[in-house]
């Protein structure tokens, strides 16, 4: 275990650009742990007498339309992103993981009618279908999370049924099913084990949109409710003033940007670091 974390290590080493995102996704974390003793000034509190100022040295990002520090939103608003992802991938990555694997595993009916209800799911548009959950269930952080969850799972459904149809036909498998492992022994301790790493990669992989359908949400409303400061709906707040003062929109978007492309470059370094098959060009 040891030697594979250090080799991990030194295959990371060697990717500059997995490096830089790994450690964005750690001052993320930092930050939303730390946000209270990081923000220079109170998310909440509003001062009418500096509304829509322009970056400087008193605040670093500007001020919004009611005077508050924008800087320190956006560093509360990473608690927001960093409770999503994590919440998100929670539910999505078990789900997805046990759906496939149960279907790749058994095969027949079963296998059929797993698939069929994941390509239901797969033939609405991911966004689509998160609003109108999120519209039925109602508005809030909550709400965006479970609806966000129960359109992202099928993509990782269809991957873990697809290495469940490999790792199943393999010689190990095959051994402990002749020493009367059973089905459940066979899924657990065998065959979903070897599809986590790809799960975890998809997953990954899959951060940026689903950050992307989280801000979509708040911008529309159906996220965090004001005056929590959600980066979706910073955004849609500062979209007015965007001609005149545009830093209002524009600093949350650029750390919607940031977050997204750290994920891409996770996954994508997770990618080659995994999965021994995969080998850069």
């Amino acid at each position: 275990m040891l030697r594979t974390f250090l080799l991990s290590l030194r295959k990371l080493s060697h990717e500059p650009l997995g490096m830089f995102g790994f450690a964005i996704l750690a001052v993320m974390v930092i930050v939303a742990i730390l946000a209270p003793w990081i923000a220079p000034y109170n998310p909440y509190t509003q001062d009418l007498s500096n509304v829509l100022l322009p970056p400087s040295a008193a605040h670093w990002a500007g001020t919004d339309e009611f005077g508050r520090d924008i800087l320190s939103r956006l560093i509360y608003g990473t608690r927001i992103t960093v409770v999503t992802v994590l919440s998100i991938s929670v539910i999505v990555g078990p789900v997805g993981l046990i759906i496939g694997v149960v279907a790749g595993y058994a095969g027949g009916r079963v296998d059929a009618f797993l698939m069929r209800a994941t390509d239901i799911v797969l033939s609405f548009p991911s966004l689509i279908l998160a609003l109108a959950f999120a519209a039925a269930l109602g508005a809030g952080l909550g709400t965006a999370v479970v609806a966000i969850s129960l359109t992202a799972w099928p993509p990782i459904a269809r991957l873990a049924r697809a290495e469940a149809l490999v790792v199943r036909n393999t010689d190990y498998v095959a051994a402990a099913r002749l020493y009367g492992a059973s089905p459940m022994r066979l899924i657990v301790l065998y065959i979903a084990p070897m599809c986590i790493p790809s799960v975890i990669v998809r997953l990954t992989l899959n951060m940026a949109g689903i950050i992307l359908t989280a801000a979509a949400l708040g911008f529309l409303g159906l996220g965090a409710q004001p005056p929590a400061p959600e980066w979706g709906a910073m955004i849609s707040n500062g979209r007015k003033f965007m001609l005149d003062n545009w830093w209002v929109a524009v600093m949350p978007g650029i750390a919607i940007l940031f977050t997204s492309l750290a994920f891409n470059l996770v996954g994508d370094t997770l990618r080659d670091i995994l999965d021994p098959r995969h080998v850069r060009s």
